[in-house]
């Protein structure tokens, strides 16, 4: 078990929480061959105030594979699951119902204009039959209370309908920064599946004005997956005197995996200067899992 240094900077959250963060599962052709029982096991082994999940659900965003995950989900022991879609779970008109219906049955939050939305298939023609829900981005707040204190989990839904590429419509930023400042609460944090400091072949290509969003809405942790690769980053805007720090999972359960990437991460007095971040990984051998666990300390 190795222990490395990471420095942060960032205001320290007074609330003594524990996160684990999932990522990419991928339940279909893409989910592992691993016995998922134990992974579960290992998961519940973690004491965790709210378990957070960066996407990618699915392979193909098929009502069977949502329903797979949407059962595993339900067996992690934590009152707070807090789930988005990435951009695999976009990959079907019907996405929007399957999500809602399997994974989180959320209050989508609906743009202040619609007629400002540049976002490619957000609005199906209402003419589809068969489908629920005609609008496809699925954006929305929770707020949590733990141990007295009120976090605000801002979910961003920076996936568009049929492709790999990420895309944040500017209008739907708007959206969610007057729905913040409705809101009260003491600390604030952002889940999108797609990294908004570094990149890869199929990138959110707009994510300055994300970057800017968190900025004003002084967010100071964000939390993705999509890559499949551990990242954890952080920022400094010295104009602005503005830093936030990104956490990029790799995948919980997923066949594609050249890199040994199928990890969770689990922060331990989440924002405190007794933070510690648990880099698990899950490696298949044979019928069994064993995991290998790295303790990075925060601060």
């Amino acid at each position: 078990m190795g222990i490395v240094n990471l420095i942060c900077e960032t205001d320290i959250l007074e609330t003594n929480m524990n996160i684990l963060h999932i990522s990419d599962m991928h339940f279909g052709p893409r989910h592992w061959r691993g016995n998922s029982e134990l992974l579960l096991e290992k998961l519940n082994s973690y004491a965790a105030d709210i378990v957070i999940n960066t996407g990618d659900n699915t392979t193909d965003a098929l009502e069977n594979e949502f329903e797979a995950a949407g059962k595993f989900l339900k067996a992690i022991n934590c009152k707070h699951v807090v789930s988005i879609p990435g951009n695999h779970d976009k990959r079907n008109m019907r996405s929007a119902d399957y999500f809602r219906q399997y994974i989180e049955d959320v209050e989508v939050i609906r743009p202040l204009n619609r007629h400002k939305c540049r976002k490619k298939n957000m609005f199906l023609d209402e003419n589809t039959h068969g489908i629920n829900e005609h609008f496809t981005d699925i954006n929305f707040l929770k707020n949590i209370t733990i141990n007295g204190e009120s976090i605000l989990i801002v979910c961003l839904d920076s996936n568009a309908l049929y492709k790999d590429n990420g895309f944040v419509d500017r209008e739907i930023l708007r959206t969610l920064s007057h729905a913040i400042s409705l809101e009260s609460y003491d600390k604030i944090i952002l889940l999108n599946h797609h990294s908004i400091l570094d990149s890869d072949s199929d990138p959110l290509f707009n994510s300055r004005i994300v970057v800017e969003f968190v900025r004003e809405n002084n967010i100071e942790h964000v939390f993705c997956g999509h890559t499949h690769q551990l990242s954890m980053m952080k920022s400094t805007d010295l104009y602005h005197k503005h830093t936030f720090t990104q956490y990029k999972n790799g995948s919980l359960s997923s066949s594609n995996t050249p890199n040994d990437t199928n990890m969770f991460l689990y922060y331990k007095n989440f924002g405190t200067e007794a933070m510690e971040i648990h880099v698990v990984r899950a490696i298949i051998e044979n019928d069994g899992l064993t995991f290998k666990e790295e303790i990075i300390a925060a601060y």
